[in-house]
Parts: structure tokens; sequence; C-alpha cells
């Protein structure tokens, strides 16, 4: 039992080393083939919005927010696809943990 323990302390370890990482890794989103372009941290931070000139179009600011909101989730799915990759091992040790107290025939397991 002390060393499941230990295992769950150190998951807690890695989990918290993830998330900090995460917090300062930036990702970067674009739309309109590079008009429009968002950095963000992986945990959903807005960094920088920059907008290229050439689309400023006082006439059609439609346009420009719908870019805005593209590159925006193009930064959200690069922040998703970056937490998957950072904090799909630990998830998956968490299931590791449930497969060996189901072997140790607890109940609920």
């Amino acid at each position: 039992m002390a060393m499941i323990l230990q295992q769950a302390q150190k998951m807690q370890e890695q989990l918290m080393a993830a998330q900090a990482e995460l917090a300062e890794s930036e990702v970067t989103g674009q739309a309109g083939n590079g008009l429009v372009t968002v950095t963000q941290t992986a945990a959903g931070e807005v960094r920088s919005v920059v907008i290229d000139p050439k689309i400023v179009d006082p006439e059609d600011v439609e346009t420009l927010q719908d870019l805005i909101v593209g590159a925006i989730q193009d930064a959200a799915r690069a922040a998703q696809a970056l937490q998957a990759e950072k904090m799909g091992p630990l998830a998956g040790g968490l299931g590791g943990l449930g497969d060996l107290g189901g072997g140790l025939g607890l109940p609920g397991a």
C-alpha cells in the first residue's frame, strides 16, 4: 500500500510540474494565411494578437473579426494538443493505478 501511495505522490508531482510547464509554454494560432496571429500559453492565457495592416478595412470589420476568432480557435487547438502531449502519459498512469487496485480485489474495483 505504501508503494501505491508513493506512486500517487510521484504522479501528483509530475502533474504539477506539467501544469507549470503548460502555464509558461506558448503556442501560436493563425488565420487568413498569417494575416492574424494569436500567441497564447498552453494554459489558455492570450499573450498577443498581431494583425497585418493589409487586412484592416473599415468597410469590412466582420472579416477582421472572423479572422481574429479563427486565430484564437487555432491557438486553442494547438494548446489542447500540447496539453494532451504533456498530460497524456500522466493520465495513462492514473488508469494504471485503477487496474492495480482492481487486481488487489479492493471494494468497488
